[in-house]
């Protein structure tokens, strides 16, 4: 083999592996981000949900407290009703029942 040929091989064969070499740091690069994103996903989903979790804890909350507030509404509406129904119904009964006939104003006697 000739000197020249032999130059001529290695820089091929140099320039070759420094490709694959790059390639390959390339790869290692790729999968090194893909591991980081992966990591920053999961972690970002698990604050995402545990804020869900306190604000539907929270809501959960309220709508608990809304319940209270409404049967105890009910409560006072019920006592209240119970309170005045006989007074009312008496009162509803005398006017219905207390009949004084008159002839309407605008009565004509037809003769």
């Amino acid at each position: 083999m000739s000197f020249s040929l032999c130059i001529k091989l290695t820089r091929h064969l140099g320039w070759h592996t420094e490709k694959e070499g790059k390639e390959k740091r390339l790869k290692q690069a790729k999968e090194e981000a893909m591991a980081e994103i992966d990591q920053y996903r999961m972690q970002r989903d698990k604050e995402f949900r545990l804020k869900q979790s306190k604000i539907m804890g929270s809501q959960s909350n309220l709508s608990e407290e809304v319940e209270e507030q409404t049967q105890g509404k009910i409560k006072e509406l019920n006592g209240s009703y119970n309170k005045c129904m006989e007074s009312v119904l008496k009162q509803l009964l005398n006017t219905v029942c207390d009949v004084k006939p008159e002839i309407h104003v605008n009565y004509r006697a037809t003769n």
